[in-house]
C-alpha cells in the first residue's frame, strides 16, 4: 500500500483538495451542533446520563436504518448530487428550527439529532464511494488519511470553539454559524466534477427493486469474505467506543475543564485531534504488509488500554488535578481508532467493485452505528441505575475493546494475511 504524499495529493488532485475543503468546513459546523444537543440535553433532564446518552443512540440507531437505503443511493444517482442535497436539507432542517424555536423540550432535541443525522446518512455513503471516482489507488490510503485527519480536525476545532462559543454567546448563535456552513460547502460541492455509476440503463426506482438492490449488496459482500471481515472492524471499536463518546460529556463535568460546554468542547478537541493524528502518523504502519493482517485489531486493543488509563486518573480523589493527563490519553486513545477507521475503509474501498461501493459503504455504516447506539444506550442505562459508577463504565468500555481486539488478532488475522502474501505475489 504505497501512496503519494498529502502535500502532493492536496497540490495535484484538485478534486480532492475541493471536496477537502468543502468537508472541512461543513465539518466544523456540524460540532458545534453537536455539542448544543448534548447541552440541551443535560438541561432538559438535570444532568441525567440516561438523556445524554439518547442524543449519541437516537443519532446512531436512526443512521444505522437508513444507510442500508442510503448507500444504494449511492450506487444509483449522482454522488455529488447526492454530497450537495445533504448539506442543503440539513441548512433547511436548521433554519426552520432556529427560526420557529423547536428546541424547548427532550423530545425536540432528540428529533433535531435524528433529522441532521439523516442528511449525513445521504452524504457520508456519497463521498465514501465518490471518493475512488477521483483518486487512482496509489493516492487513495492518503486521501482516506487526510479526509479523516481533516474530519478529525475539523471535529478538534469545531468542538472546542462550539464549546466556547455555546458557554460566550448561547446555543443558538452556535447553531446559526453551523447554517453558514452548510452554505459554504453546498456550494464547494457544486464546483466538483460528477462522478458515480453508469445511470445510462438504469431501470427507473420502485419499491421492489430497491428492496432487491440492498439485499443484493448483502449478499455480494457476504459473498467475499475478505469484505466481510472488514466491514466488522470499525464495530469492534465501536463496542466500546460508543459510550466513551458520550462518556467524554461526564467526563468534562466531573473533571472540570471551566464552563461545562467549553470543558467538554475541549475533551471532544482531544478525540478530534487524536483521531486525525493516528492514521497521518500511522501511514508507514497502514502501508507494511507484515503489519496489516494485525493492525486493525491491535488499534482496537490500543483504544481499549489508554481508556482504562482514563478512568484511573478520572477516578482519583482530585480528577481535576489530572486533567492534562486525561486530555492525553483521550488524544491518543482516538489517534488509535482514527488508524482502525482509515485501514478499514481503504481496504472496503479496494476490495469492491465501484458498482456495489455505495452499499459496501451503507453496510459499514450500518454496523459501526448500531454498535455505537448499542454501545451508549447501555452505558447510559448502567449509569442510571447505579450499576456501576463513572469510573468502572469507563474501564468496562475498554476492557471490552481489548478483548475483541484480540479476538481480531486470533481468529481473523491468519486470513487477513493469506490475503496481503497473495496480494503480494501477484505483484
Amino acid at each position: 500500500m504505497t501512496g503519494v504524499g498529502y502535500l502532493e495529493l492536496l497540490k495535484t488532485n484538485r478534486s480532492f483538495r475541493r471536496l477537502f475543503v468543502a468537508n472541512e468546513i461543513s465539518f466544523i459546523g456540524d460540532w458545534f451542533t453537536v455539542i448544543a444537543l448534548f447541552m440541551l440535553a443535560g438541561e432538559a433532564s438535570d444532568n441525567s446520563p440516561l438523556a445524554i446518552a439518547g442524543v449519541l443512540a437516537s443519532r446512531s440507531f436512526s443512521l444505522a436504518l437508513v444507510t442500508p437505503f442510503t448507500g444504494m443511493l449511492a450506487d444509483r444517482y449522482s454522488r455529488k448530487g447526492l454530497m450537495f442535497g445533504a448539506n442543503i436539507a440539513s441548512l433547511v432542517v436548521l433554519v426552520i428550527v432556529l427560526v420557529f424555536n423547536l428546541l424547548e423540550s427532550l423530545t425536540s432535541v432528540y428529533i433535531l439529532a435524528v433529522v441532521m443525522v439523516a442528511a449525513r446518512a445521504v452524504f457520508d455513503p456519497a463521498e465514501y464511494a465518490y471518493l475512488p471516482n477521483i483518486c487512482n489507488e496509489e493516492e487513495l490510503l492518503t486521501a482516506n488519511a487526510l479526509a479523516s485527519g481533516g474530519w478529525s480536525v475539523a471535529l478538534g476545532i469545531g468542538s472546542a470553539i462550539g464549546g466556547l462559543t455555546i458557554s460566550q454567546f448561547g446555543i443558538n448563535t452556535a447553531l446559526w454559524i453551523d447554517t453558514v456552513t452548510f452554505v459554504v460547502a453546498a456550494f464547494t460541492i457544486m464546483t466538483l466534477p460528477t462522478g458515480g455509476p453508469d445511470v445510462s440503463e438504469r431501470k427507473s426506482a420502485t419499491p421492489k427493486l430497491i428492496v432487491g438492490e440492498i439485499v443484493s449488496g448483502w449478499k455480494y459482500i457476504l459473498s467475499l469474505p475478505s469484505l466481510r471481515r472488514v466491514i466488522f472492524a470499525k464495530g469492534l471499536w465501536a463496542s466500546g467506543g460508543g459510550a466513551q463518546v458520550f462518556l467524554l460529556v461526564l467526563i468534562g463535568m466531573e473533571v472540570g475543564f471551566g464552563e461545562v460546554a467549553a470543558g467538554v468542547g475541549i475533551l471532544f478537541m482531544a478525540r478530534g485531534f487524536g483521531s486525525g493524528f493516528g492514521p497521518l502518523a500511522g501511514r508507514s504502519l497502514m502501508s507494511n504488509p507484515r503489519l496489516i493482517p494485525y493492525l486493525l485489531g491491535i488499534a482496537v486493543g490500543v483504544c481499549g488500554t489508554f481508556y482504562i488509563a482514563v478512568a484511573y486518573f478520572v477516578g482519583q480523589e482530585n480528577p481535576a488535578d489530572w486533567k492534562e493527563i486525561i486530555l492525553i490519553l483521550v488524544f491518543f486513545s482516538h489517534a488509535a481508532s482514527g488508524l482502525n477507521w482509515v485501514l478499514s475503509t481503504t481496504l472496503l474501498q479496494k476490495r469492491s467493485d465501484d458498482e456495489w461501493r455505495g452499499r459496501v459503504a451503507g453496510t459499514d455504516h450500518f454496523v459501526i452505528t448500531v454498535m455505537m447506539g448499542i454501545s451508549a444506550l447501555s452505558a447510559g442505562l448502567i449509569m442510571e441505575n447505579e450499576l456501576l459508577d463513572l469510573v468502572e463504565v469507563i474501564a468496562l468500555t475498554g476492557l471490552v475493546q481489548i478483548m475483541l481486539g484480540l479476538a481480531w488478532i486470533m481468529l481473523a488475522s491468519p486470513s487477513e494475511k493469506k490475503i496481503i502474501q497473495q496480494a503480494l505475489v501477484e505483484s
